[in-house]
């Protein structure tokens, strides 16, 4: 039997009072086999819309097609209705309304009763279950014809098996050994194949941590110096110096190897001050292994030894990179330079990440209010950053848009001296844009999931860096905890949102922040839901403003006023923050609180939700 039929989109348009008919699943002018009621252009990949049911009836359906009507795409550069979209957009979109091939027809099979099966004409006899549900019918994931039935598997990995992959992954990298990555692989391997019920993400988990386990066995043998002693030649220095208490620490490689060097002097100190990472010094001096406790510490950056600086002479520019990068943060530093000194030395931290003037006090003060991540490049910083060159970006075709997007973000990780945190947020950026480019979906958990995996393959030290642990923490909590969250704190009204995130976050970062630092403030919800808007605001407006007051000092009392009163705000909320923190046990007794009330809160929510959805009459396509 046929049941199918096609649609003039100008008669879709045009409401009469034919429309409305007692079976809701089938109305004219919209398919009974559409999953979402819509009429569309023929051409796959028309975005799905919401099932509707319009105000007044529409006409019959129509015998005749016509995309006259069709809206082109407002944006340059993307895919326009005559090319159709490339073959990923198609896998993608295959799911699409029904209406958007030629002839829609429910067959009954020759050799068995109707199954529910719904061939599209316009997809070239392609296959679509569908569920019949009590307004329409809607359609599930099939196969698309002329893919892999592997590949059409691969974009249907749910985000928790990928989230599985990715914890499986850190945990054979933390083991640090091959023998017990390859044991916890064929072990995961076991569990996530059988409840994702495939054969590949089995052997894709053990691949993993079998590489896994042997890249954190070659690093860890890796932080043996090959050479100790004295040293008289050029060094590179790693990071920028960062002055602890009495003393400046540097990271310097040599042949390859990364040493830790402690200034102690003033008038050493004083010189290696206005040293810049990237920058090539000669130097004198000599080579010793760290104590084993001291080695642990560090060992997230590679720092296999330290070196007893005697004296430094010519210093070099370094490398482009180094140079061209040391060039942007030196127009920052001039532009920020009219600024208090305690001020500008937070402003270039909230901007650039670069503490290295931040007084101990200002330090102390925001770790004491659970504001220190502000002064951590992450992804707030990189969505401000896309954000500013997202009138360039909308404006390039694909392919260039992708470059452009992963070149900006690779500059800004450069520039924020490839701190773990920016490393996490670049990576994640990256996958975005790729996904984008490519059709895949930008779920924010499976990209940081991969993200992590990703990185820790890469650079498996990276699971015994905290700063990294407290990025993909706080990440996890905004994506995963902080939406839910919000929903069930919906009676707040526009409090739930921010509320929602901050919790989200702060309980991200609970294991990490307790562990190593043993406290977790309990102001710090008041805390971010005050100064966190303002600091986005200076990130966005910042970076730009510091260039421009850089590159034309006269111009910078003006253009760094509102930067400057955002950056004194900021602080004010650390200081009062601070001071009105609870000491233990106190703040424990308070968090308790924070947990029952908020648990009341939503399970109040949840049951006014039900009780709105058991007496609402209104139907669920209005």
């Amino acid at each position: 039997m046929a049941i199918g039929f096609r649609v003039h989109r100008r008669d879709a348009n045009t409401p009469t009072s034919t429309h409305i008919t007692a079976d809701p699943a089938i109305a004219s002018g919209y398919s009974d086999v559409s999953p979402n009621g819509a009429p569309t252009t023929r051409r796959p990949g028309a975005a799905h819309t919401p099932a509707i049911r319009p105000t007044a009836p529409l006409q019959g359906p129509s015998n005749t097609f016509s995309a006259t009507i069709a809206i082109a795409p407002s944006v340059a550069g993307t895919i326009s209705a005559a090319t159709g979209p490339s073959r990923r957009i198609r896998l993608r979109y295959q799911n699409g309304p029904s209406m958007s091939g030629d002839d829609v027809t429910a067959r009954e099979p020759a050799d068995g009763p109707f199954d529910g099966r719904v061939e599209r004409g316009g997809s070239e006899g392609a296959y679509e279950s569908t569920k019949v549900t009590a307004y329409g019918v809607g359609a599930v994931l099939s196969e698309h014809p002329g893919v892999p039935a592997l590949e059409m598997r691969a974009i249907a990995v749910p985000d928790v098996v990928m989230v599985g992959v990715a914890a499986t992954t850190v945990s054979a990298v933390w083991t640090s050994a091959v023998g017990p990555a390859v044991l916890l692989g064929l072990v995961a391997a076991a569990v996530i194949g059988r409840w994702s019920r495939s054969w590949w993400m089995a052997v894709l988990v053990v691949g993993l941590t079998t590489v896994g386990g042997v890249r954190a066995e070659h690093a860890w043998n890796g932080l043996t110096p090959d050479r100790l002693g004295p040293y008289d030649g050029w060094v590179r220095l790693v990071v920028d110096p960062q002055t602890y208490g009495t003393g400046t620490r540097l990271v310097v490689a040599i042949d390859g190897e990364r040493f830790e060097v402690w200034c102690r002097g003033r008038a050493q100190q004083g010189r290696v001050r206005n040293w810049r990472a990237g920058e090539l010094v000669a130097v004198s001096g000599t080579r010793r292994v760290l104590a084993d406790d001291r080695a642990r510490r560090v060992a997230s950056q590679h720092v296999v030894g330290a070196f007893d600086l005697d004296w430094a002479s010519d210093v070099d520019a370094g490398g482009p990179l180094a140079r061209a990068s040391n060039r942007v943060r030196n127009v920052i530093e001039r532009g920020a330079s009219w600024m208090p000194a305690p001020e500008r030395g937070l402003f270039r931290g909230l901007v650039i990440g670069d503490d290295r003037d931040q007084p101990a006090d200002m330090v102390e003060r925001f770790r004491a209010s659970g504001l220190s991540h502000l002064k951590a490049v992450s992804g707030q910083n990189v969505a401000f950053l896309l954000g500013a060159f997202g009138p360039l970006l909308v404006r390039l075709r694909p392919v260039p848009r992708w470059i452009v997007t992963v070149g900006v973000v690779a500059w800004f990780v450069a520039l924020t001296r490839f701190e773990p945190s920016i490393v996490r947020a670049g990576a994640m950026a990256a996958l975005s844009a790729t996904a984008y480019a490519t059709g895949r979906e930008r779920a924010p958990v499976r990209l940081l999931a991969i993200a992590v995996a990703g990185l820790v393959l890469v650079d498996p030290l990276l699971v015994w860096s905290v700063g990294f642990w407290m990025s993909v923490g706080a990440t996890a909590g905004v994506c995963a905890i902080g939406p839910p969250l919000a929903k069930r704190l919906a009676p707040l009204g526009g409090l739930a949102v921010p509320l929602g995130i901050t919790l989200g976050a702060q309980i991200g970062v609970v294991v990490p922040s307790v562990l190593v630092f043993g406290r977790l403030p309990l102001v710090s919800i008041p805390a971010n839901l005050m100064a966190v808007p303002v600091a986005g605001a200076v990130m966005l407006y910042g970076l730009p403003a510091a260039l421009v007051a850089g590159a034309l000092p006269l111009l910078a009392p003006v253009v760094m006023v509102p930067a400057l009163v955002g950056t004194r705000w900021v602080d004010a909320v650390a200081q009062v923050a601070a001071l009105v923190e609870p000491d233990p046990p106190w703040v424990w007794l308070g968090w308790a609180v924070v947990v029952v009330a908020g648990a009341a809160l939503v399970v109040s929510a949840s049951r006014s939700g039900k009780n709105r959805r058991r007496h609402d009459d209104t139907p669920a396509d209005r």
